[in-house]
């Protein structure tokens, strides 16, 4: 972007950078004053509304029709039609708002993955997370104000990605909401089922893998005990729910590639779906980076361990380390190959279910999968449900030991 000094600027007028392709900015979108666009990619869709509360930054991110985005930073984001967010979001690479998710005021998102009607409150960082759940924006999964999911280790890695829900029942829009209480935080990586209810005020560290249960966590007892940096002494469930984490993602894809395809219209153009897989590409190169880093810490931490516990070290905790560290290379080849062979996981049966609701509904996203009926939504999910089952079961297969 050309620079200009101060008294040359107009305040009343946005700032476009250079290369921003102008064709890509509806002429329908609204855009207030102050707010500024940069990045080749950038797409603003019909009906979209920047800067309504505060100033917007945009860069480089695929902006939906009749989304709202009212003041903040928002870099390497899609936005789907009617997402909102609020003024002082802080929105950076890999974040994902589907249909009509939204958050409140001064949220930072990275790496998060929002399902439809998805809503956070205020006050919030929820950082490598995937959340769905809720059937409309009566019934949603929703996070409480001055949340935090916490996601950097004292052992200084980040494979610590939650998710809550998950691909194959979530894009079927007919599961029970997940809520999580204000005032608290979610101890990453976790995994939680659908229907959960964590208590406000609560810190929790654990999976809940059974549905519709409230959970809660109190204060914990004070203490001083030793404890050594760089020492990790269970990998087992990080390692497992990173599988876990990426064999969904690997089913999303499956889904944005077969099905979101399909919906390609006015509401949905070509650059908005190229966008959301770039975007969802991006996602799994991250995860799979940060679970190759968390990986090679494992040689220093099995040495240090050794040299701490002597006689008294686990072998079964040594094995699990050294598969990880042997085979972490290999785990990422795995899931690059799914991806770039995502053509392959198709339902035909499944495909052709939509395509004849397209047919007869138009190429409405949330219409055709809400008109689904239970029989049909199944068929999808055990469609994708296979394959988060088959990836996780070749990943594991790297890493017997933390079967």
């Amino acid at each position: 972007m050309k620079k200009k000094s101060i008294d040359m600027i107009d305040p009343n007028t946005p700032i476009i950078g250079d290369e921003v392709d102008r064709n890509r900015i509806a002429e329908k979108a609204t855009i207030h004053a102050g707010c500024k666009l940069f990045g080749a990619n950038t797409l603003i869709c019909d009906g979209a509304e920047l800067g309504f509360e505060a100033p917007v930054t945009v860069n480089n991110c695929y902006i939906g029709p009749h989304v709202k985005l009212k003041g903040g930073y928002f870099e390497n984001a899609v936005f789907l039609e009617g997402a909102e967010a609020g003024s002082g979001a802080h929105v950076r690479a890999g974040t994902i708002f589907e249909e009509q998710a939204s958050i409140a005021h001064t949220v930072g998102l990275k790496q998060t993955i929002l399902f439809p009607f998805v809503t956070l409150g205020s006050l919030i960082n929820f950082c490598d997370c995937f959340l769905a759940g809720g059937t409309s924006r009566e019934n949603h999964s929703e996070v409480g104000s001055s949340y935090i999911h916490f996601n950097f280790t004292p052992n200084q890695d980040k494979a610590t990605a939650s998710i809550m829900g998950d691909v194959p029942h979530g894009v079927m829009l007919n599961q029970n909401p997940i809520f999580l209480g204000g005032q608290g935080g979610l101890v990453g990586p976790c995994r939680i089922a659908y229907g959960t209810l964590i208590a406000a005020g609560s810190v929790y560290r654990k999976d809940q893998c059974k549905p519709d249960r409230l959970v809660f966590e109190g204060g914990g007892r004070g203490g001083s005990v030793p404890y050594s940096m760089g020492i990790y002494r269970n990998v087992k469930r990080q390692a497992y729910n990173n599988i876990v984490y990426l064999a969904n993602l690997v089913a999303l894809m499956a889904w944005y590639t077969h099905v979101r395809r399909q919906f390609i219209g006015e509401l949905f153009p070509q650059a908005l779906h190229e966008g959301l897989v770039d975007t969802l590409h991006s996602v799994i190169f991250e995860r799979i980076r940060r679970f190759t880093a968390f990986c090679e810490k494992l040689k220093a931490s099995s040495e240090r361990y050794r040299q701490q516990m002597g006689d008294s070290a686990s072998a079964s905790l040594i094995e699990q380390k050294n598969q990880l560290i042997s085979n972490r290379n290999q785990a990422g080849d795995l899931i690059r190959r799914c991806i770039d062979g995502i053509e392959r996981y198709d339902d035909k049966a499944f495909l052709s279910i939509i395509g004849k609701r397209i047919d007869t509904l138009g190429a409405v996203y949330l219409t055709v999968i809400k008109s689904l009926d239970g029989d049909e939504a199944l068929q999808g999910t055990v469609w994708l449900q296979r394959i988060v089952d088959a990836v996780t079961e070749q990943m594991l297969a790297l890493f017997p030991a933390i079967r």
